[in-house]
């Protein structure tokens, strides 16, 4: 059987992985906060953790691995928007779910086995609250619940490597007096009437955002599973007050074996932000004519632990890679298994920089079908992604002969202006112009335009 290894953010380590239940395995990663698009920071984990579930499946089976991704649809963050637009909670996490799930399915992720609704799991996180109180390591205070960080001071911080003096000296706690120490955190909270709540035996409320994962993790998984993931802005606070949560319920060694977090997202190398005009939502980018598959592809060129710069070259450079292959590819089927290269380096912390240089490496020496069988395990190639790839019904052998004669031409008069024209030519019309000492290739753009060529 393949070996897989992944770094364990527990451990600060690269490790073999082994499941707890090979017959079984489960993996549990941070879903959004459905109130908006997903910006494109949000689709970093998805892509990634869906690579994970894919290499999972090839090795163990797909009817052995259990995934699931939760969606958070009781927020601040959501309440706020519904009183600012006057529209019903309900309304908005719906549109706002299914938009997520368009969104994501057009960058070819597969749907995780289970993708839980916070709201349909608040008994189970009434009942682990009751359980976390009864074994002392939470309190009721004015109808809040709250968990006592001090009642695991051997446990809480290990994750994110930090102590809790300086996790104290360096969080924006919230200071409330009905905490006995700073760094206690929500586990319910009271409702008034105009807001989202529940019965309780601390009144009507709603739950803290991190008991939520708790909960839904061990309906779904089990007190123990086998990968926790999301992006390292979760790691502190809410996946290390899970950690706590769940640990002080079930015992020191529950919960997540192994710990994943991708690193974040920039674009054209800077932070992505609405004050810097460089905030995307996925949408904005497919809109804009991006396929969603060169946006997947993009993704995969950078190795999940590492920062990813979204650029507009990188994007038309996987998409003229992409084109090459879908090309390379028509008509054949598929070999029988992925490239074994593809494979170990996917199974080397989803090294999947390393993986796409195979899948170059395979279309150089034309190996279509194993390049298909390669690509299509990392969710790329697939007939379902591949609508775009059919590019206009534009014949352009006529343009790129044109250009060659011009070139071999001006090679003799030492006179390019015709070359230079028409260059400026196709490229205005949304082509890609690449020139060899053999022949002149034209690829379209998202924003090729057939229109602009009839003058030429």
């Amino acid at each position: 059987m393949t070996t897989i290894k992944l770094h364990n953010t527990k451990t600060r380590q690269k490790e073999v992985f082994e499941p707890l239940d090979p017959q079984n395995v489960r993996m549990y990663v941070c879903g959004p906060t459905v109130y908006d698009r997903a910006h494109l920071g949000n689709a970093r984990p998805v892509v990634v953790f869906d690579i994970l579930f894919r290499l999972l499946r090839k090795v163990y089976g797909a009817d052995h691995v259990t995934y699931a991704r939760n969606f958070t649809d009781v927020d601040d963050k959501i309440n706020a928007r519904a009183a600012e637009s006057g529209r019903p909670i309900g309304d908005i996490t719906a549109e706002t779910t299914q938009w997520f799930l368009d969104d994501m399915g057009e960058l070819g992720a597969l749907e995780p086995t289970h993708m839980p609704r916070a709201t349909q799991y608040i008994p189970q996180m009434v009942a682990m609250i009751e359980d976390l109180i009864g074994k002392g390591h939470a309190y009721a205070a004015e109808g809040h619940v709250l968990f006592s960080v001090e009642s695991w001071p051997q446990g809480y911080g290990k994750l994110s490597g930090r102590s809790i003096d300086d996790m104290i000296a360096g969080a924006r706690v919230e200071v409330a007096p009905y905490k006995k120490n700073p760094m206690d955190f929500v586990l319910w909270k009271p409702s008034s009437d105009d807001l989202p709540g529940w019965d309780s035996p601390w009144g009507r409320g709603r739950p803290g955002w991190h008991i939520e994962c708790s909960a839904m993790s061990l309906d779904l998984l089990g007190e123990s599973f086998d990968i926790h993931g999301g992006g390292n802005d979760l790691m502190f606070p809410h996946h290390e007050n899970e950690v706590a949560q769940s640990c002080c319920a079930h015992g020191e060694d529950s919960f997540a074996q192994v710990w994943m977090h991708n690193e974040m997202l920039q674009v054209e190398g800077k932070k992505m932000s609405k004050s810097l005009g460089n905030f995307f939502t996925v949408r904005d980018l497919l809109d804009q004519g991006y396929p969603g598959e060169v946006i997947r592809m993009v993704f995969l060129s950078t190795h999940y632990r590492k920062p990813m710069d979204w650029t507009d070259k990188k994007a038309r450079e996987a998409q003229a890679t992409l084109r090459k292959w879908r090309a390379l590819t028509a008509g054949i089927e598929p070999a029988p298994n992925a490239a074994a290269a593809v494979l170990e380096a996917l199974s080397d912390d989803l090294n999947t920089a390393g993986a796409v240089a195979e899948l170059h490496k395979l279309a150089t020496s034309g190996d279509a079908a194993e390049l298909l069988a390669s690509a299509r395990m990392m969710g790329l190639l697939t007939d379902e992604l591949g609508g775009w790839a059919a590019g206009p019904d534009v014949d352009l052998s006529e343009f790129e002969a044109q250009l060659f004669a011009a070139r071999q031409a001006a090679m003799e008069s030492k006179d390019f202006a015709e070359v230079d024209r028409l260059k400026t030519a196709f490229v205005d019309a949304g082509l890609e112009v690449r020139m060899s000492k053999t022949g002149v290739e034209l690829v379209p753009g998202p924003d090729f335009d057939a229109d602009k060529l009839e003058e030429l």
